[in-house]
């Protein structure tokens, strides 16, 4: 659900293609994270748009993990880069058709409820670490929120971040580091989310951190069969 988690997400497959880094992926609901009073919790919901994703995504964790990792890229691509849905049952079939998933893994973990146990184990890990929400990284035991970032970068670039990123790491006291935003930045960013803002089929909730939505969208009406995610 998160564009930004998925522009990191962009870097760190890149990082990994110049460097042999193994990346483990877990999951983190924003729709539990950002719940509000009084809804329901994604896992009393028959379909919950980030939820079932991610246990179809737990699902294909135990066959392959590589699999998982073509999931996330293709559910990200069609939402942040295309502007489609993939929180559509109907898009997800095809994208697990596309990334050659087994035929049956939809509607088996989807009737498995220890996949509602193990997204639910991944999220809490954030939680335990004082996280709060995505992206988040794990180096060893070291949690880190961020980088938060549009356009990442490739090449020497990306590597120039990650020996930012580790070298943060490496110095436990140091709590944050953030860049102020220009107007240039903040259009920047504005047409980084558009395919998402045409895209979502949900109210995103601005914490003031990133850039405000409402510049970009009508508020839309939040249905009543999903709560809110976060940026």
């Amino acid at each position: 659900m998160c564009p930004f988690a998925y522009q990191t997400s962009r870097w760190i497959r890149e990082v990994r293609d110049q460097t042999g880094l193994t990346i483990n992926w877990r999951f983190f609901s924003l729709e539990e994270v950002n719940r509000a009073e009084g809804k329901k919790h994604p896992w009393e919901r028959d379909w919950s748009y980030g939820w079932s994703l991610m246990r179809i995504g737990a699902g294909l964790r135990r066959v392959d993990p590589a699999l998982l990792d073509d999931w996330y890229r293709a559910i990200g691509h069609e939402l942040h880069d295309l502007g489609g849905k993939p929180h559509d049952p109907a898009v997800a079939r095809r994208l697990l058709a596309d990334i050659g998933a087994p035929d049956d893994v939809f509607d088996e973990a989807l009737a498995d409820p220890s996949t509602h146990d193990e997204v639910r184990a991944d999220h809490q890990r954030v939680l335990d670490a004082g996280g709060f929400g995505v992206p988040t990284l794990f180096l060893g035991e070291q949690c880190l929120f961020g980088p938060v970032l549009v356009d990442p970068p490739v090449g020497e670039a990306a590597l120039t971040l990650w020996t930012v990123v580790t070298g943060m790491a490496a110095l436990p006291h140091v709590y944050e580091l953030q860049r102020p935003k220009t107007a240039a930045d903040a259009e920047l960013i504005g047409r980084s989310l558009r395919p998402y803002v045409e895209g979502r089929d949900w109210v995103s909730i601005n914490r003031g951190e990133v850039v405000d939505l409402s510049a970009l969208t009508a508020e839309k009406k939040l249905p009543d069969t999903n709560p809110q995610d976060g940026v």
